[in-house]
């Protein structure tokens, strides 16, 4: 009977393992569908761009999926090109299409009946036709090669184009475009990333160790029931089958319990998470890397215009001519503050600017604003007109057409344009030529102030009612524009009308003409393409019509976005093409820049040698009037050092840059294909604030896969060890949990736990701790001490209650109501305690599972912070899975039965259940309590990092401070002045009192070096200690006196009082208050770790907030500008003397 009993329930268990397994695939298989439809929309998104195209009669902007055979779209430098066609005209279009063809050479591209021309040109230069033998030996007329080398009409999809502007006729788009077909050939699965490549690895060697566990169980398993045949006498051929077949069940799910296959699932759950809710913060990952490696980078390298400021660009301010000035109208009832500024006393008003001005002037401004631009007038989304274009232009549009100015299609259709030299970062200005007349031709140059002012020797003159204090007469009215030289003087003055809107955080454009005869000019020599060279006749002889200030108020936030990232561990620093004063004022209101801190322009930081860099980039803040190349050099520099970089770009010539940094953010609205196309992440908004976001999003997926990882060990520990130590030791070789069981404990901790865990949003609090280092372990010593001791935990509960159960609750002991029965009977009291053994088992289970769900929660915190439930509330994910588990839980106990061998349990039985798998939480509180340091060497051990090779000492090795253990006040080098005004801290306290009075020095840096070297000679003996700092101790007491000889040597001498040096000393440097404020202290390594001559590194430092000059001599006269001494004694690196600094 009893046969018959198993006989019917013997395939329950085969079936719920079939319906375990189906419902793990389905989980897993939705998982991926889900994620794999988040990233085709992701990478829509990402393809998704606009163009601009020509549709009945308008300029448009249309997205490249709306591209359809027969638009005519525009190029400019920078697009990368949409779709296939023929060029219809422009200005000297150039294009890149090495990708295509192989050949790096630009190829210019002429219509088809210019190419007709050049083709037939080509073709009666070459010899006459001769007739040629074939390699088969016939007579054939050899033909000329028609094709002109670097010169054809056809537009390739997918190159980019590198200079000039024009029209091209779409012809194939889609799969029928070059690039189309191209692409539809390279489709490829996408690559891991390093975080699942590291994940896989460390899957890979736990499933070895699992295998090896259960091959081990499977022989030790067999040996023991064969062994005891000789006890029990050898069984039926049946029951040996069937024992063989559950003791290859327990080993086979033994390897299923160790295999972590949630793992890769959980960084792709979270990576789909993070990259779609990204969006949302207006990040478009277009590199699923780079959303890792973000929540460790150490320095930004950001751009200033669109960036940190708006990018809303309004003229508020100009000067015409010499000394007619107007600014920005005010709203009614306010003042304008610039009006009280000295530079402005006379300056009228914008809406009288016309009035105030001879017509000829205003016509010669209006025409030079409108025809040197490349921006145009459209409706927006709400049916509003307004310009699209460069910020800059649009900006003057706007001021041309705010004080009554001609239509700007008027003037552009007045006058035909004969040449056009668009934007260049690299010479920082625009030309447009255009034939005024017979025998006139005008040349409209516009770019940045300076820049312009060197190219000019003349200046409009203008008589204005500005300057006369009374209308204009009518002789003056009517009077032509005339033109004065530019002498010393007047230069003087125009320079400190430039530095006057710089300080006042303007970007200052200057705008100027020239007129030629003839158009080429008939004195200048072509270039090799035939063209005009922009050095010959825009780089000299311009007349200075006036220099206009265009204000770009900051973002909003961005100043408390910059302090985030500082204490983050984020070293922010500002790259920009404006000049230095304009740039110092917008980095000094965002809080990038410090005391402490250098600012330095593009040319003299290229000049400088790789030691000189190494020395300066620890402290550069600022970098100014830089060109793309300088950004790429300074990220090379800082790669070098160890850092993690990331980089902000929008122009084409960013590319390099961008790609080379770790996480390249370009800009969605003014970034260009390129810059695009060589990002990792695209800045929606164009926001510096979403930079941060991408922080707290990128550490928040690493601490997600962490935390899964911290849960994951810890059950495959737990089970692995109690499946095999209850299967060896029981008589049956059966595991205390079957194998349905530990399914179901499978799917929990491999996927439900990893939807749960991998789902968590970012906190502010990630931005309170350091950026981990590259060679970080994936598990730190503080998540192994949490999965070890509960582990232990676990396995000390479950082994009590396995074989000590029975006794503590009574469950061996007859209960008084069967003692009758029994002794009728001896079958009735084994079947209790059968029974009873059961209820047990159950028990075990349920108490593993609950202690698993409760560790869950233990595991949303990887410090040893105590509270586990912040935020719990806010990730639904995880409040709708843990009620999933329970309730799941409580229906396989009660109602599972035979399928998975459980019985139903009382109201004592779960409430003992729920309270054991409760203790994981305390537990971990005590675990938490257990301070890392008790363990030693075993926490340096594990949380061993491989040194940087960069020239920067490691951040991490200075002593911190437990009052400001945030930041980087940490990471202050013991030789620099450790005073900071302006720290993070609201204290104002010095963070090493200690510190007082050290300066950073050459001489230290030079005994640094031959201390190595010195090492190094005797084999480096001193290094055998254990002890570090004792280490130290014995370098230092047995080289002082060569640190003091060396010292004197190099020029060292002891201050006299804090804060002062020597008023004889040309040598000495004191940096007041050198450090930038504590959460910016260092390029995360600190300085001075070179070998160079930090003193004459340290010129290029510039003035601090707060002073009100640059390094200058104490005995410098006054200067009529107090601000033109932060230009002339800005940075100067080729002097070997440096003057002293001012107490």
């Amino acid at each position: 009977m009893v046969y018959t009993t198993a006989s019917k329930i013997s395939w329950v268990e085969g079936v719920a393992i079939l319906a375990a397994v189906v419902i793990v695939v389905m989980v897993g298989s939705v998982n991926d569908y889900q994620k794999e439809a988040q990233f085709r929309t992701l990478n829509a998104k990402k393809e998704d761009r606009e163009v601009k195209a020509l549709r009945n009669g308008e300029t448009v902007l249309l997205s490249v999926f709306d591209i359809v055979v027969g638009d005519v779209l525009h190029l400019e430098p920078g697009d990368v090109i949409a779709a296939d066609g023929i060029y219809l005209g422009g200005h000297n279009l150039k294009c890149d299409e090495s990708a295509m063809t192989g050949e790096s050479d630009a190829v210019k591209k002429v219509t088809a009946e210019e190419y007709k021309i050049l083709e037939d040109a080509y073709a009666a230069s070459q010899p006459e036709t001769k007739i040629q033998t074939n390699h088969e030996g016939i007579d054939v007329i050899a033909e000329h090669a028609h094709a002109i080398h670097g010169v054809d009409p056809f537009i390739i999809s997918g190159s980019k184009v590198l200079e000039g502007v024009g029209t091209y006729v779409v012809t194939g788009v889609g799969q029928n475009s070059f690039h189309g077909r191209t692409m539809m050939s390279l489709r490829t699965e996408p690559e891991e990333t390093p975080l699942q490549a590291k994940l896989n690895g460390l899957a890979e060697q736990i499933a070895k160790l699992g295998s090896l566990a259960a091959l081990l169980m499977l022989i030790v398993l067999v040996i023991r029931y064969f062994v005891g045949f000789k006890i029990n006498g050898k069984p039926s051929t049946t029951d040996i089958v069937a024992s063989l077949v559950n003791i290859v069940i327990a080993a086979v799910t033994v390897i299923v319990v160790a295999v972590p296959e949630g793992l890769p699932l959980a960084v792709t759950l979270a990576l789909a998470f993070a990259t779609t809710r990204m969006l949302k913060d207006n990040n478009l990952v277009r590199v699923l890397a780079a959303c890792e490696t973000m929540g460790n980078a150490t320095t930004i390298c950001s751009d200033k215009t669109g960036t940190l400021t708006q990018n809303r660009m309004t003229v508020v301010a100009g000067t015409l001519g010499i000394n007619t000035r107007f600014i920005a109208d005010s709203a009614e009832g306010e003042t304008n503050q610039r009006a009280n500024i000295a530079i402005n006393k006379h300056a009228v008003p914008m809406n009288q600017l016309v009035a105030s001005l001879p017509p000829a002037v205003t016509k010669l401004m209006h025409e030079a604003i409108a025809i040197n631009s490349s921006a145009f007038e459209s409706e927006d989304d709400k049916g509003n007109l307004s310009f699209i274009g460069s910020k800059t232009e649009v900006a003057l549009l706007d001021f041309s057409k705010k004080i009554g100015g001609t239509d700007y299609r008027k003037l552009r259709e007045a006058v035909p344009v004969a040449h056009l030299f668009p934007f260049s970062s690299e010479r920082k200005s625009m030309a447009t030529i255009v034939q005024m007349g017979p025998k006139k031709f005008r040349l409209h140059a516009k770019g940045a102030s300076e820049i312009i002012m060197k190219r000019c020797n003349k200046i409009l003159q203008v008589s204005s009612a500005a300057d006369q204090s009374t209308p204009l007469s009518e002789k003056d009215r009517n009077a032509e524009t005339t033109e004065l030289e530019i002498n010393d003087d007047i230069q003087t003055q125009i320079h400190k009308t430039i530095i006057s809107y710089a300080t006042q955080s303007l970007r200052t454009i200057g705008v100027a003409y020239r007129d030629f005869e003839s158009w080429p000019p008939a004195d200048i020599e072509l270039n090799q393409d035939g063209e005009v060279p922009f050095s010959a006749v825009a780089e000299s002889g311009l007349t200075l019509i006036g220099i206009v200030g265009i204000e770009d108020p900051l973002r909003e936030g961005v100043p408390d976005a910059v302090l985030a990232c500082q204490r983050a561990g984020v070293f922010v620093r500002m790259v920009t093409g404006d000049n230095i004063l304009t740039a110092k004022s917008i980095a000094t209101q965002c809080g990038i820049y410090t005391q402490g801190g250098i600012i330095m322009e593009g040319p003299k930081f290229r000049a400088l040698s790789g030691e000189e860099m190494d020395a300066v980039i620890p402290r550069l803040q600022v970098l100014a009037r830089s060109s793309p190349e300088d950004k790429k050099t300074l990220v090379g520099r800082l790669k070098a050092m160890g850092e993690i970089v990331a980089v902000t770009g929008d122009g084409t010539n960013d590319g390099p840059a961008l790609k080379m940094s770790d996480i390249g953010f370009s800009m969605g609205l003014a970034g260009t294909e390129v810059a695009k196309e060589a990002s990792s992440i695209i800045l929606m908004d164009d926001n510096f604030s979403s930079i941060v976001k991408a922080i707290l999003w990128g550490r928040a997926v690493n601490d997600s896969v962490k935390k899964f990882l911290q849960f994951q060990l810890t059950v495959n520990i737990t089970a692995v060890v109690l499946t095999f130590v209850t299967a060896v030791v029981s008589d049956s070789q059966k595991p205390v949990m079957s194998a349905v069981q530990l399914l179901w404990i499978n799917l929990i901790m491999d996927t439900l736990a990893a939807l749960a865990l991998a789902t968590d949003p970012p906190t502010p609090e990630l931005l309170d701790r350091q950026p981990e280092p590259r060679t970080a372990p994936l598990i730190s010593f503080t998540m192994w001490k949490m999965i070890i001791g509960e582990a232990i935990l676990q396995l000390i509960i479950t082994f009590v209650l396995e074989y000590k159960g029975m006794d503590i609750l009574d469950y061996d002991e007859i209960p008084d109501y069967l003692q009758d029965r029994v002794a009728q009977n001896a079958n009735i009291g084994k079947a209790y305690t059968t029974f009873k053994r059961q209820e047990l088992n159950t028990m075990v289970f349920n108490t593993f599972v609950f202690m698993q769900i409760f560790n869950e929660i233990n595991c949303r915190r990887l410090d040893n912070r105590l509270n586990i439930f912040s935020g719990m509330l806010q990730n639904h994910y995880f409040t709708v899975i843990f009620v999933i588990m329970v309730v799941f839980q409580v229906i396989i106990v009660e109602f599972g039965g035979a399928a998975f061998q459980t019985e139903s349990l009382n109201g004592v039985q779960w409430v003992i259940c729920i309270l054991l798998g409760l203790l994981s939480i305390p537990v971990g509180v005590i675990l938490r309590l257990i301070p890392d340091e008790v363990f030693g060497g075993l926490k340096k051990w594990i949380d061993h990092t491989e040194p940087t090779h960069g020239a920067l000492p490691n951040f991490e090795s200075y002593p911190a401070n437990a009052n400001y253990d945030f930041g980087r006040a940490n990471s202050i080098p013991t030789s620099i002045n450790s005073n900071r005004a302006n720290s993070i801290s609201s204290s104002g306290h010095n963070v090493y009192p200690s510190r007082d009075g050290l300066v950073w020095n050459s001489a230290i840096s030079k005994v640094q070096s031959e201390l190595s070297v010195f090492k190094s000679i005797r084999g480096g003996r001193l290094s055998t200690d254990s002890d570090r700092s004792e280490r130290h101790v014995l370098h230092a007491g047995a080289m002082v006196p060569s640190l003091v000889a060396t010292s004197i040597v190099g020029g060292w001498a002891p201050n006299r009082r804090r804060g002062s040096t020597p008023s004889n000393s040309s040598s000495q440097v004191d940096f007041q208050n050198s450090s930038p404020r504590s959460s910016i202290s260092r390029s995360r390594r600190g300085t001075g770790n070179s070998g160079v001559n930090a003193a004459a590194a340290a010129a290029a430092i510039a003035s601090t907030p707060g002073s009100s000059s640059s390094i200058n001599a104490t005995n410098n006269p006054a200067s009529d500008a107090p601000v033109n001494n932060q230009i002339t004694n800005h940075s100067n690196l080729s002097g070997k003397t440096l003057p002293s600094l001012s107490p």
